[in-house]
């Protein structure tokens, strides 16, 4: 299953780069994309797990970006 996501607050491309590598990381992400420009965050995992996939997207997410939201 692959979906995206608005993003609200991403303020460097670095940072995108460090989600994306954080997101990648989690156990069940086939396929991870974080852009800068156009403020969006694209996930790919398998549907069963996506939510438990997504908790710990937010997780990364939050870590390196705290200000930074992802709109489900």
């Amino acid at each position: 299953m692959k979906k995206v996501f608005k993003l609200q607050n991403l303020d460097c491309a670095n940072c995108a780069a460090k989600m994306e590598r954080g997101i990648l990381k989690i156990d069940g992400v086939s396929a991870a994309s974080v852009s800068f420009m156009s403020q969006k965050l694209t996930v790919e995992a398998e549907e069963e797990s996506f939510e438990r996939v997504m908790d710990e997207v937010v997780k990364v997410c939050r870590r390196i970006e705290p200000d930074c939201k992802i709109i489900r």
